[in-house]
């Protein structure tokens, strides 16, 4: 038979698993780094911060600083109080966990859960107010009788813990390959103790910060965010900043939206800290295919917890539109994102060009083989954007063909149209509607002085109808 003593037991050895779908408008796949995401969510209590819990508790108990029928009080965003609640369920301690107003209703509804008592204070007060969740977990420490804070902003067995369990996995689990590690930060624990191992073993692994904006620790002036459960405004003590090589800072509403991405595209329930850590390890991801240096890269990046914990907020429209981060998203999409995603898995090319010296008959076949309704047409044979000349559509050559059937044997230069307006792969959405609008059926989509697809109306209308983190 094969069980566990305690739940306790079944803390680590998460897996990874290959993000595939949110990648595939990075560039040409043959040039991506591999992609891979850690599933703390996985962990009993559903967050990274399982890892910390009862190594916090035992190192208390023997420095005798925590003693049968203690007191446990922390201050936390939900995730580390889970962690330390299951450890004292089993040990039989009392839980007093003091946490901002802006969490969750479900990280506080999950504490009360596991017999948890919960003390709610205003998010937006300096670290140093009477008010603040540190102050008043620093102030229900001293006065309970028999209370212990294990304080994990101060605490080395958090980054500790993650030096015995979180890097040696990562390690193990990529055979030694991983080039790139990318961490969101909070405490600082999980990406000091992670990256150090890593490092240990290979000093050229780059670690990556991921920070909300607003967050101190990537330099930006500190300033309320909604993101939960990362970013500070002071500097832990047991953050390391000689492990991180650089920082991604991301917007709230980026990461919400990256949030939604893995839960729409990968299946991945993910919280608002894992479209953080995703928005960064995509930025890096997109660097390293555009430089050519991604093809031999090995990137691991750290999903903290599960979405479950978010489902009132990152996962609910409503509160997603009151808080400004719906409604937006389309038009600040990348046309080259509408792109990949209309040809991810179809065997068409990213597109189809006619030559001015090609039959009209023959033309016409291409557009029926492949399904499409117009095509630019080139006078070189390089596929250089400077020899688009003209185009061709569907109607245009369906109304010319039945008023002279000859028109199939001339040559395409003698019947095309004016060429298609350009727009960059870069560009917007919002640039793409607004050409469209203006009466074009079409835009020739151009990316390194290369065309690189054809956007229609439809392929807008497509996009929207099944893009990620829509209504």
């Amino acid at each position: 038979m094969q069980y566990a003593e305690s739940i306790l037991e079944l803390v680590g050895e998460t897996p990874l698993v290959r993000l595939t779908r949110v990648t595939r408008d990075l560039g040409a796949a043959d040039r991506q780094p591999l992609v891979l995401a850690k599933l703390e969510a996985l962990n009993p209590g559903g967050s990274v911060k399982d890892r910390i819990g009862l190594p916090m508790i035992e190192a208390a108990e023997r420095a005798g600083l925590l003693r049968p029928g203690g007191t446990i009080i922390e201050p936390t965003s939900g995730n580390t109080g889970h962690g330390l609640a299951i450890a004292a369920a089993l040990k039989g301690y009392r839980c007093i966990f003091v946490m901002a107003d802006k969490q969750s209703t479900e990280k506080q509804s999950l504490l009360r859960a596991y017999g948890a008592e919960v003390v709610l204070c205003p998010t937006n007060v300096a670290p140093e107010s009477p008010e603040s969740y540190y102050s008043v977990a620093r102030r229900l420490a001293r006065d309970i009788p028999g209370a212990f804070q294990p304080d994990q902003y101060h605490n080395m067995e958090n980054p500790a813990a993650h030096v015995r369990t979180t890097g040696p996995e990562i390690w193990r689990q990529t055979d030694g390959r991983i080039t790139h590690a990318v961490f969101s930060a909070g405490t600082g624990g999980t990406i000091s103790g992670s990256g150090r191992y890593l490092k240990e073993q290979n000093p050229g692994v780059v670690v990556v910060g991921a920070d909300p904006e607003g967050s101190v620790l990537s330099g930006d002036t500190p300033r309320p965010y909604l993101t939960e459960g990362v970013g500070e405004d002071f500097f832990p003590g047991t953050y390391d900043p000689t492990v991180v090589d650089r920082w991604v800072r991301v917007s709230d509403r980026d990461a919400f939206v990256a949030a939604r991405r893995l839960t729409r595209e990968e299946g991945i329930l993910a919280g608002g800290s894992c479209g953080t850590a995703l928005v960064a390890a995509l930025t890096v991801a997109r660097e390293l295919t555009e430089s050519g240096a991604g093809k031999d890269a090995v990137m691991v990046v750290l999903l903290p917890d599960s979405g479950r914990n978010y489902l009132s907020k990152v996962y609910n429209d409503e509160w997603m539109r009151a808080n400004g981060m719906l409604g937006m998203e389309a038009g600040d999409e990348r046309v080259g994102s509408v792109i990949a995603a209309r040809h991810h898995g179809e065997h068409l090319p990213s597109v189809v060009l006619a030559r001015t010296t090609d039959r009209v008959a023959v033309a016409i076949e291409t557009l029926q083989r492949y399904g499409i309704s117009q095509m630019p047409v080139t006078e070189r044979a390089d596929d250089a954007v400077e020899g688009v000349v003209g185009s061709i559509d569907e109607r245009g050559l369906l109304e010319r063909a039945y008023k002279d059937p000859t028109v199939v044997e001339r040559t395409v230069g003698e019947v095309m149209a004016r060429p298609l307006p350009t727009i960059g792969v870069d560009g917007t959405l919002d640039e793409a509607f607004a050409v469209l609008s203006g009466g074009a059926s079409a835009l020739l989509v151009v990316s390194e002085g290369r065309p690189a697809g054809v956007l229609t109306k439809l392929d807008i209308l497509e996009h929207l109808a099944h893009r990620p983190g829509h209504p």
